[in-house]
């Protein structure tokens, strides 16, 4: 074969490849498109999910109240009647007309009801409003401790805490690594052991949040005499 009938078989070869390829456009145009297609619709499929609301905060504990606890009385059908009252170490409030009121144990809609059956007679509406202005933790801390008394906090305190505003432990005498939490709970008195000795070295630790009327007792460490 010649050069030039070599040429010439290439051009043609050459030609062929081209044809074939624009042939073939139309049907890689038409996947290409239908790929987009495709993508699109899922797209829109997927911004259509919606995902499952967050579950409502639970608000079965009622709040009950506390010696200590500053309560505002309102009445709306009887402005002069309203007063600020703080709870006694007896658990009693003394309200206008009325005389003493429990209040320690009860919940707002307790006391609110109680507080409208005493001055029905009084009232052209039967609405009282009750709402804590503040409220007080009473705790008691014990044993080798600086200043063992009663603390009171206005909010929720850790059990090294209350150590803390006692005064801090008796460096000489107190065993940070048997700390006891005595708890009235559930009909009955539950003790619990604190190693608050990790804690002051830095050690991991979850703190141990008191409720009300907790002890909190730091025994002495053993010694030989």
């Amino acid at each position: 074969m010649t050069k030039g009938s070599t040429l010439g078989f290439s051009r043609d070869r050459t030609l062929e490849s081209v044809d074939r390829v624009v042939r073939r456009r139309p049907l890689l145009t038409l996947t290409v498109l239908g790929i987009a297609v495709v993508a699109a619709v899922t797209g829109c499929q997927v911004s259509q999910v919606k995902l499952p609301a967050p579950p409502a905060p639970d608000h079965t504990e009622a709040i009950t109240f506390r010696e200590g606890d500053t309560l505002k009385i309102s009445f709306p059908s009887a402005p002069n009647l309203d007063t600020t009252q703080q709870i006694r170490r007896d658990g009693r409030i003394t309200l206008s007309l009325v005389g003493e009121v429990t209040a320690v144990g009860l919940t707002p809609a307790e006391l609110e009801k109680q507080i409208v059956e005493l001055y029905a007679s009084q009232l052209t509406s039967k609405e009282v409003s009750v709402t804590v202005l503040s409220s007080s933790i009473p705790v008691f801390v014990s044993g080798a401790v600086l200043r063992p008394g009663k603390i009171m906090s206005d909010h929720p305190i850790t059990a090294l805490e209350a150590i803390m505003e006692a005064g801090g432990f008796d460096n000489t005498k107190a065993n940070l690594s048997a700390v006891v939490v005595i708890r009235q709970e559930e009909g009955q008195v539950k003790n619990y052991t604190l190693n608050l000795k990790h804690v002051l070295q830095g050690k991991q630790s979850v703190p141990f949040y008191l409720k009300p009327s907790d002890i909190v007792y730091v025994p002495e460490r053993f010694s030989w005499f």
